[in-house]
């Protein structure tokens, strides 16, 4: 039995390690790219009670469109709100949920730095102190 029969099932899974590498850095590359031409980023908010919210950013014209929602259920609830790129805040504010949803949505254009964006929001319910709050990377 020679050296390279005995190494060959070493060699196949090397190999097949390589091409799922290379698999999944090519379905990688284009997500972030798709982000970064128009398509929204989403991600769901994590709230402290029975509230829900999501955040959104996109690229529009060279900024970043950036919407911030959370729905209460309720109207007339007054939420403080913070949001911020890479660690820079961009909006400090309060918005009051409205009719029919018992929701508040908060829309910024902001500019869109260069290379990946980190976008968080955080809002406090100022009745109840309950907190929502999303961080997303466009």
């Amino acid at each position: 039995m020679s050296v390279f029969t005995s190494l060959s099932p070493f060699r196949l899974i090397a190999s097949s390690g390589l091409i799922c590498a290379l698999a999944l850095s090519a379905l990688v590359a284009p997500a972030a790219t798709l982000a970064k031409s128009g398509d929204a980023v989403i991600k769901v908010a994590s709230c402290s009670l029975n509230s829900t919210g999501k955040l959104k950013a996109k690229a529009d014209n060279g900024r970043l469109e950036v919407e911030f929602e959370v729905d209460q259920n309720r109207t007339n609830r007054l939420w403080n709100i913070r949001v911020w790129d890479d660690g820079q805040r961009v909006f400090t504010g309060a918005r009051r949920t409205v009719a029919p949803s018992g929701s508040f949505t908060l829309r910024l254009l902001i500019p869109n730095r260069a290379g990946v964006d980190t976008i968080g929001a955080r809002a406090v319910n100022a009745t109840t102190g309950e907190v929502c709050r999303a961080t997303l990377n466009v």
